[in-house]
């Protein structure tokens, strides 16, 4: 007759030969802390180079993996200028540590572009109310009968108007979305051969 083992006894044997891999935790961390690493950068005014020098040359490759995995998401369109300064100080924190002078000529022409996709949202945008407004005009009046006083619509709580503005608005983004998808990969692709 066999011996009855316990659950616990069972699952003790099926992980003895199951060891803790060090390396492997402490270049989560590296990672982990370059992440972070990269969000104060993104806020604040550190020097991501300088940082990668202080750390352990064993950390430096893990630490710019973690950096360069939270500023390539910060390659976006923006829609606002604060959000163009916040898409620059990503890319000039990426050519830090990409270090490749065909990634600098990228960030200069994916800045040019980036500055024209917001003069065309600018545009777009006042075409769009213009084209807009005799339409809110009519609605205005409506309401201002209905109700005996004068009544001002923002067209942006008007339902039609805003998915009116977001078709345009997306039509453009359609434009502009393919460059932003190559900027990253491109940036990928230097940061591994680099």
């Amino acid at each position: 007759m066999g011996v009855i083992k316990t659950a616990l006894e069972i699952a003790l044997e099926k992980t003895e030969s199951i060891k803790g891999d060090k390396s492997g935790i402490a270049q989560f961390e590296a990672k982990q802390q370059g992440k972070k690493l990269a969000n104060e950068y993104l806020a604040g005014d550190i020097d991501i180079a300088g940082e990668l020098k202080k750390a352990p040359a064993a950390d430096r490759e893990h630490l710019k993996q973690g950096v360069f995995d939270v500023l390539v998401t910060q390659l976006t369109l923006p829609s606002s200028k604060d959000d163009a300064a916040k898409v620059e100080k990503a890319i000039k924190g990426l050519d830090s540590i990409i270090k490749s002078k065909e990634f600098s000529a990228m960030a200069g022409q994916l800045m040019q572009i980036l500055s024209q996709y917001l003069q065309e949202s600018s545009q777009y945008e006042q075409a769009i109310r213009q084209q807009y407004a005799p339409k809110l005009k009519q609605k205005e009046e409506e309401l201002s009968r209905r109700y005996g006083r004068e009544v001002r619509l923002d067209p942006m709580q008007d339902p039609e108007f805003i998915a009116f503005h977001n078709q345009h608005l997306n039509a453009l983004k359609g434009n502009y979305e393919p460059v932003i998808v190559q900027a990253r990969d491109e940036a990928r692709r230097m940061f591994t051969e680099g």
